[in-house]
């Protein structure tokens, strides 16, 4: 059966309009300026900043009103608690698998929270497995979680598709590795020279049917 892999965070699930929800919601309960929203998001980097770098960066502003307990809940728990998934990226999970495809979220992150939002989201039942970088010990690109993903499920790399929306992690990881890839936008222009994605797309959704389409 052909292999699909997906990312996970602004792919299958708009992770930053959840955290940017939490965010808002830590600013009011604590009293703090709503300007202060703009700051923290671009501190966090859509999940790119270490999460004891933006610990330690919003400790350090906060530190006369905020009690450090509060930080670490709104980074460990804010974002997984409110993601949500799109009805027309469930639709195209269930095509994709209807169509013999073997999906399989390959994500960096720690344990705890990525599984927090597969199964918040019901993607546990939509995929057929996980690799998250806490637990394989590697990160995307490096080619061995997307070996690990492929072997969470049984699968060979060999003909698999990666689906992403980082430039760096996932279409230069499929690159590295042969594979083809899409890369979903979310609107942003394509800004590297050295490598490219086979297809480009607004959203997952379209891009899953991309692939279905390309692989019949």
């Amino acid at each position: 059966m052909p292999l699909l892999m997906l990312d996970l965070d602004n792919t299958l699930v708009d992770r930053d309009a959840a955290f940017r929800e939490a965010v808002t919601a830590f600013l009011t309960e604590h009293r703090l300026p709503d300007t202060d929203l703009t700051w923290v998001m671009a501190l966090d980097a859509s999940g790119y900043t270490a999460r004891h770098d933006v610990a330690a960066a919003m400790t350090d502003r906060y530190r006369d009103t905020v009690p450090t307990t509060a930080i670490h809940a709104l980074l460990d728990h804010g974002a997984a608690d409110r993601v949500v998934l799109a009805d027309l990226s469930r639709a195209a999970l269930d095509k994709a698998q209807a169509d013999g495809w073997t999906c399989v979220i390959v994500t960096n992150g720690r344990t705890a929270q990525q599984e927090a939002k597969i199964r918040r989201t019901g993607l546990d039942q939509l995929v057929q497995g996980w690799a998250i970088s806490e637990a394989v010990g590697r990160k995307k690109p490096e080619p061995e979680i997307f070996q690990a993903a492929a072997d969470a499920v049984g699968a060979s790399l060999a003909g698999a598709w990666v689906i992403g929306d980082s430039p760096h992690a996932d279409i230069a990881g499929a690159d590295a590795l042969g594979l083809r890839s899409v890369w979903v936008s979310n609107r942003q222009p394509w800004a590297q020279d050295s490598y490219q994605p086979t297809h480009v797309a607004e959203d997952v959704a379209t891009a899953i049917d991309y692939v279905i389409t390309a692989a019949r």
